[in-house]
């Protein structure tokens, strides 16, 4: 039974202004994975932190069309207010280390985290596109018995779920 006894109004009020804002990922090599993410996916770079003492950097990416200008500051609240955004840390030294063989994606054994999801308008054109790019597919549009969606891997070997509103929502009924 839940310790939580607040009413659905409570919580809605307590909660409001929350927002799902980030999903971070570990990246072994930045310019691999930079390059995937803006020009495989076209997400465009929201920003990027370094932290010199603790020797990482942190990239933030995602649709956006308009990035303001402005002070630095004012342009990372501006970053930190967006949803739905992908955080790659960068761990320095990571891409020059030949013993270090990546990060967990969570699909092996022990499974954990499992991928992330991009809307497109069409699931085929947007294969059609990351098979001439020569991107890792984990599952074809056709493959399975979930037609018209697909899984790919990025540089690092995370997931990524390529569908659509359309054909997930047949899927859904199709399957129940």
């Amino acid at each position: 039974m839940s310790n939580y006894n607040e009413s659905p109004e409570q919580i809605a009020n307590a909660t409001q202004g929350y927002l799902m804002q980030q999903t971070m990922l570990r990246i072994k090599d930045p310019k691999p994975s930079l390059d995937f993410y803006q020009n495989v996916l076209g997400m465009k770079l929201l920003g990027k932190y370094d932290f010199p003492k603790m020797e990482f950097t942190l990239y933030f990416l995602g649709y956006e069309q308009d990035i303001p200008t402005g002070t630095d500051k004012e342009k990372a609240q501006w970053v930190f207010r967006r949803p739905a955004l992908v955080e790659l840390t960068h761990n320095w030294g990571t891409e020059n280390d030949d013993s270090f063989t990546g990060y967990h994606s969570g699909n092996d054994e022990p499974k954990g985290f499992g991928h992330i999801g991009i809307s497109v308008p069409d699931v085929y054109a947007a294969c059609e596109r990351f098979a001439k790019y020569d991107v890792e597919f984990v599952k074809k549009p056709d493959d399975g018995s979930m037609k018209g969606l697909a899984f790919i891997k990025d540089p690092d070997g995370y997931w990524i779920e390529i569908l659509s509103a359309e054909g997930i929502t047949e899927i859904i009924e199709e399957h129940k």
